[in-house]
């Protein structure tokens, strides 16, 4: 059986702009079976931020289970019949055949109308190893050098990684850095707190680099495609804290 995991986000865009995983979705295949549950997160951010239970999924403490995708999701992914859609699929390296599941991992759904994001939840090998794909964060905010080399970037061209311990909107954040020290952007927010907690046990053991360079017109938040690799020994990612399921 294969099974893949997608953790919805919710952004308290009326007064913190804080972000917190709210919800889980546990895709089995081939069978094709749908599993939302709330995750602490969303406790989490009904105490701070006034988060309440979504319409599709009316109570935090149940289990919602379906043999189809579930709207909220559906809804997130272009439909394949428009024209446009063969290269919404190369703007994120997917092939023809790709999935919902497969669209959501790389594109996050997001939509201007609402608060909401997906990501897919990092898988660590029996060796360690892990790989993840995103589109770069905050490159239209760096220097004017910064973006000059932005300009320049080819796939595969290797990158590095970096701590930021000052950032000004959240603190703590992951530059991606090119290897001749131009910070181009970051890495999304829920990649942070668990490939700070790796680093620290791990340090030097992590590699980006270039997958894909969409040109205008594609939308700014899809501009570059991002790969990160590492190895992290005895560290399971997203399945602590806010992670955790309200319903076993």
């Amino acid at each position: 059986m294969n099974q893949k995991t997608l953790f919805l986000a919710w952004q308290d865009k009326a007064r913190t702009h804080e972000w917190f995983p709210v919800g889980r979705l546990d895709v089995e295949k081939p069978e094709s079976h749908y599993r939302f549950r709330y995750v602490r997160g969303a406790e989490r951010a009904h105490e701070r931020s006034g988060f309440e239970p979504l319409v599709d999924f009316p109570v935090f403490h149940q289990n919602y289970e379906a043999s189809q995708l579930f709207p909220l999701f559906q809804n997130r992914v272009i439909t394949p019949g428009r024209k446009d859609f063969l290269e919404y699929l190369r703007s994120m390296d997917l092939g023809e055949q790709a999935d919902p599941i497969e669209i959501l991992s790389v594109d996050g759904g997001y939509r201007a109308t609402d608060s909401f994001e997906v990501f897919p939840k990092i898988e660590r090998r029996e060796d360690g190893a892990f790989r993840c794909r995103f589109f770069l964060h905050g490159w239209r905010h760096v220097g004017e050098s910064a973006q000059q080399r932005l300009q320049t970037l080819k796939p595969e061209e290797e990158l590095s990684v970096a701590i930021e311990l000052t950032n000004p909107t959240t603190q703590l954040a992951v530059q991606i850095q090119t290897k001749d020290y131009h910070v181009i952007g970051w890495s999304p927010r829920y990649l942070v707190a668990d490939l700070v907690s790796a680093i620290a046990k791990a340090p030097g053991d992590y590699e980006a680099k270039v997958v894909q360079v969409n040109p205008v017109p594609t939308p700014s938040k899809q501009r570059l495609l991002i790969e990160l690799r590492g190895h992290w020994p005895d560290y399971d990612p997203m399945t602590r804290d806010d992670f955790e399921p309200l319903v076993g």
